[in-house]
């Protein structure tokens, strides 16, 4: 009886496999990226420069992922557009300090290597990576058999950037009236899927039967970059909020400083089919604005005489509105004003 001869590759580990889409990525990476001397694929660690022309630099970093909405791209196999979702979740947070993407990591861990989703995926890391102007400096990819069960993954990203010491966007930047304005989402983004799938399982819903949810439960989430970035260049803004998970109430009150309050009029809120969707499962108008952005990726706080050229740096589809004010107030940073006209 011959012995059994065992092998990485029996354990469930392609080592070939995971190399060959390291080399994949670094090809990848030198064409979109051509310009750019951030890139070390395939070493041991990325070496990178600060950019030229700061005299105190301040390095800002983030790490997220993009949590259950993996489960939908599995359910429909789709995976061109996580990869987007898991630059904007990292990269929207630098922003909201001021600072200016410059690298990103990823990490993916993966039941067994499958060439063609870890392509898809990378594919929409590096679209995110270019539309935020940073540039994809390395990365791990982990085969974990026993971890994952069959076709399982999941997702993190890191991002660094860097701002200069006196640019850096603080709390006491903010003053009584200034206006808080709405930018729109492009959806969900990457928040409350949980609660989603919850929905979809308890009514079986088969969202690869439905045009409307295919649709919708996979659009990436909106990197704001561009448009923040010429803000503060133009010095148009005196504060930002990435709105993730706990909504609207729950990040606008992260960059509120002490003494003042958030007035916000929820009837003011541009509600989109998906948000008004969930809502007609059963949901609460409390349940609505803890999990999901209802419609708004990003805040913005601004002073009133600002407000048209903020606009200015906008596409239509994104184009910010007023919410709110700023006012004093000791005891409450948010005010929940009026009812969503859901």
């Amino acid at each position: 009886m011959k012995k059994y001869k065992f092998t990485y590759e029996k354990s469930g580990v392609n080592i070939n496999a995971g190399d060959s889409f390291v080399k994949y990525i670094a090809n990848l990476n030198k064409k979109k990226n051509s310009t750019s001397n951030n890139s070390n694929i395939g070493s041991f660690a990325s070496i990178t420069k600060i950019p030229k022309g700061l005299k105190k630099p301040l390095l800002v970093s983030s790490t997220d992922g993009v949590g259950t909405k993996i489960e939908i791209a599995n359910k429909l196999t789709k995976f061109d557009t996580i990869g987007i979702d898991l630059v904007a979740m990292c990269v929207n947070d630098i922003l909201v300090h001021g600072a200016r993407p410059i690298i990103f990591l990823d990490y993916i861990s993966i039941h067994r290597v499958n060439l063609h989703k870890l392509k898809k995926i990378i594919d929409g890391i590096l679209k995110g990576c270019q539309i935020s102007g940073c540039s994809l400096v390395g990365g791990e990819t982990a085969e974990m058999p026993g971890t994952y069960s069959k076709n399982k993954f999941d997702l993190a990203g890191f991002s660094l950037g860097v701002v200069e010491s006196k640019k850096l966007l603080k709390k006491n930047n903010i003053k009584e009236n200034d206006i808080i304005m709405a930018v729109p989402s492009n959806g969900l983004h990457s928040n409350g899927y949980s609660l989603v799938r919850n929905i979809l399982n308890r009514n079986n819903i088969k969202i690869n039967q439905n045009n409307f949810l295919k649709k919708e439960l996979l659009k990436p989430t909106k990197i704001y970059v561009k448009e923040i970035l010429n803000l503060l260049k133009k010095n148009l803004i005196h504060g930002c909020a990435h709105i993730t998970g706990g909504g609207l109430p729950g990040n606008l009150i992260r960059i509120i400083p002490k003494n003042y309050c958030a007035n916000i009029y929820l009837d003011k809120l541009k509600i989109k089919p998906i948000f008004k969707w969930i809502k007609s499962k059963n949901v609460s108008d409390a349940e609505m604005l803890k999990t999901f952005n209802c419609g708004v990726g990003f805040c913005l706080i601004t002073k009133k005489n600002k407000i048209d050229k903020v606009k200015k740096y906008f596409s239509k589809e994104f184009k910010p509105y007023v919410i709110g004010q700023i006012i004093k107030n000791k005891n409450n940073k948010i005010l929940l004003n009026e009812k969503v006209k859901w």
